[in-house]
C-alpha cells in the first residue's frame, strides 16, 4: 500500500521525538539506578531515533535509497546488541547495584510510550521496508520494557543484580533478532523489487 508522504513524515516525526525523550530519560535514570537493563533500553531508544530519522529522510527517495536506509537500521540494531552485551559483561565482572523500583516505574512509562508509537505506526499499514523497520523497532522496545519490569521486580525481591543483567542480555538478543529480520526484509525486497 502506498501512503501519503506527509502522513508518513508526521508519524515518523512523532515517534522520533518520543524516542529521543526516552533515550534521555532512560539514560539518565539507568545511570543513576545503576541498571544495565534501563541503559540498554535508553541506547535502544537512541538507536531507534536515529533509524526513525533515516526512515524520515528516505520517504521521498527511490526504493534503492530506502533499502539502504533500512539496511543501516538493521546494522545499527546489531551493533547496539554488541554494545549492550559488552555492558552486561562489564557489570557482571565488576558488579552493579540496580534499583528495582526505579527500573519498574520507568519501564512502565516507556512501555506506554512505545505502545503508543507502535499503534501510530501500525495504523499506517505500509509495505514500505522503512515503515516495517520502524514497526519492528517499536515492537522490540515494547517487549524489552516488559522484560525490564520483570527484572526490576526480581531485583527488588531477591536483592540481587543478576535479573538486571539477564534483562540487558535479553534486550540485546531481541535487538539482534530485529536487526536480522530487517536485513532479511531488505534482501527480500531487493530480490523481488
Amino acid at each position: 500500500m502506498t501512503l501519503d508522504p506527509a502522513r508518513q513524515k508526521s508519524v515518523l516525526r512523532q515517534v522520533l521525538l518520543w524516542n529521543l525523550a526516552l533515550f534521555a530519560g532512560l539514560g539518565a535514570a539507568g545511570w543513576m539506578a545503576d541498571s544495565s537493563a534501563l541503559l540498554a533500553n535508553a541506547v535502544d531508544n537512541g538507536s531507534d531515533a536515529a533509524v526513525y530519522l533515516l526512515s524520515y529522510l528516505a520517504i521521498d527517495r527511490r526504493p534503492a535509497w530506502k533499502r539502504g536506509a533500512a539496511a543501516v537500521s538493521g546494522v545499527m540494531l546489531l551493533l547496539f546488541a554488541v554494545a549492550v552485551m559488552a555492558d552486561v559483561v562489564r557489570r557482571w565482572l565488576y558488579g552493579a547495584e540496580p534499583l528495582g523500583p526505579v527500573m519498574m516505574g520507568l519501564a512502565l512509562v516507556a512501555a506506554a510510550i512505545n505502545l503508543w508509537c507502535l499503534v501510530l505506526l501500525r495504523r499506517m499499514r505500509s509495505d514500505d521496508v522503512n515503515m516495517k523497520a520502524a514497526e519492528t523497532f517499536s515492537f522490540n522496545d515494547f517487549v524489552s520494557n516488559g522484560g525490564v519490569i520483570v527484572a526490576g521486580a526480581l531485583v527488588l525481591w531477591l536483592g540481587s543484580s543478576w535479573p538486571d543483567l539477564v534483562a540487558g542480555a535479553l534486550i540485546a538478543a531481541v535487538a539482534s533478532l530485529g536487526g536480522i529480520e530487517i536485513l532479511r526484509s531488505v534482501r527480500e525486497e531487493a530480490r523481488t523489487g
